[in-house]
């Protein structure tokens, strides 16, 4: 039997949704729908089905006609990958129409979309699935598995620090996430990845945030400090800054073009704002101190702005040490091929006994973006036998623990003080 699946959000991270369901999972899946806010979005998703999928169009249905949409194509799945604001919305009207979801990370965005998505769950007993690919990518799952093995015994304490460099972190300044109600900031909307690694990895869930963070590097007050003066406000057909190696032009790529500078003349969105520019309203020099439910303690970092794309993390435990380093391919979204945004160039992962020698654990290395976790998510997503107890399905909890560290570190920033994380929402 072939699950029907509708999809609401057509920006650049359907594709991987659409390709897996047209593609290698054609025979047991079926996409029935799709609904945006915009139709050039949409009609040049369709395109993209025929030209390179060799599929038929499906119907389009504008943002307003959501639950139009549910009741015409029958769906038995909503995917979300709309905007984060929105994602609740689509979730909870999916969820009590009667469909199951899944939805891209972050789940939402704050505390109150959050409760709203806990009560929907439980008030109509479906099922939400959060896409949390890096759990899927081999080194990651080698890490848990060196844990759950007692290699390094009790963990105690983790190092975290993931660097975003300048030309896939400055994207999250030029788009719609650099306003914080659209995405919860980078605490939110990029660290829900790390933070729901670190709650697979050791199997517990955070207490306590501290956190502290500012915007340093982007925006036109830090530029015009540092004697960097860019007074466009986008960077497409602009003459000044054809030169500025933070610019992007949407006319230069067939795909920013059809999703995003053709799709413009709708909406308004702009795709390639200054990164220099005024209305920038997240941060992007984070610290945070997590102590988890099992006693561990997190300090964890995220720099947007750094030379090189990847992470570096350390785990100390009452047998040992595990230190896991990861360079990735860097990207900007819809700006090259899917199967390259985040793939993993350089993977060690050194296990240190207390007492012994140490040892260079190898890795299964796996191709795609990621590190290798999209592919293999997929295939769990769309499997014609699912398996309800693997540890790498995340659901509705799990998508709220990530972004429950991630609020609460919001929180800290603005007061300077620890948050329970216990007191953000009730399950």
């Amino acid at each position: 039997m072939r699950r029907k699946y509708a999809l609401v959000g057509t920006g650049s991270r359907a594709r991987m949704f659409y390709g897996a369901i047209l593609g290698p999972h054609h025979n047991h899946a079926e996409l029935v729908a799709l609904c945006d806010t915009n139709q050039v979005r949409m009609d040049y998703t369709n395109k993209v089905l025929t030209e390179e999928f060799n599929s038929t169009t499906v119907p389009t249905y504008k943002a307003d006609a959501f639950d139009q949409m549910i009741k015409d194509s029958q769906a038995d799945v909503v995917i979300v990958t709309s905007v984060d604001r929105t994602h609740h919305r689509y979730i909870i009207a999916a969820l009590e129409a009667g469909c199951d979801v899944i939805t891209e990370k972050p789940m939402t965005t704050d505390a109150e979309k959050c409760q709203e998505i806990i009560d929907a769950v439980k008030r109509t007993g479906r099922e939400v699935r959060v896409t949390f690919n890096y759990r899927y990518a081999p080194h990651n799952s080698a890490v848990r598995e060196l844990i759950a093995s007692g290699a390094i015994g009790q963990v105690f304490s983790v190092h975290f620090e993931w660097l975003l460099d300048t030309k896939h972190g400055a994207d999250y300044f030029r788009r719609w996430h650099r306003d914080k109600r659209n995405s919860g900031g980078l605490m939110v909307h990029k660290s829900t990845h790390h933070f729901d690694l670190v709650n697979f990895w050791l199997g517990t869930q955070p207490d306590t945030v501290f956190a502290m963070g500012d915007l340093r590097f982007y925006g036109r007050a830090n530029a015009e400090e540092r004697g960097v003066f860019t007074p466009y406000t986008r960077t497409t057909g602009v003459e000044a800054a054809k030169n500025d190696p933070f610019a992007i032009d949407l006319t230069s790529n067939d795909v920013q073009k059809g999703l995003y500078w053709d799709a413009e003349q709708e909406d308004g969105y702009q795709r390639d704002q200054n990164v220099f520019g005024d209305g920038i309203s997240i941060e992007d020099t984070m610290s945070v101190m997590v102590r988890y439910r099992n006693k561990a303690v997190m300090t964890y970092a995220l720099h947007a702005y750094a030379p090189w794309e990847g992470f570096n993390v350390s785990f100390n435990g009452s047998k040992g040490r595990i230190e896991l380093m990861v360079r990735e391919t860097s990207y900007i979204n819809a700006g090259q091929s899917a199967d390259q945004e985040g793939a993993a160039e350089g993977i060690r992962l050194y296990h240190f006994p207390l007492h012994g020698e140490a040892r260079e654990v190898p890795i299964q290395r796996a191709e795609g973006s990621h590190g290798g976790g999209d592919n293999i998510m997929l295939r769990d997503i769309f499997a014609e036998e699912q398996d309800p107890n693997s540890p790498y399905r995340a659901d509705y909890r799990d998508g709220a623990m990530s972004i429950l560290t991630g609020i609460a570190a919001n929180r800290s920033f603005q007061t300077g003080l620890p948050v329970d994380v216990k007191t953000i929402v009730q399950f």
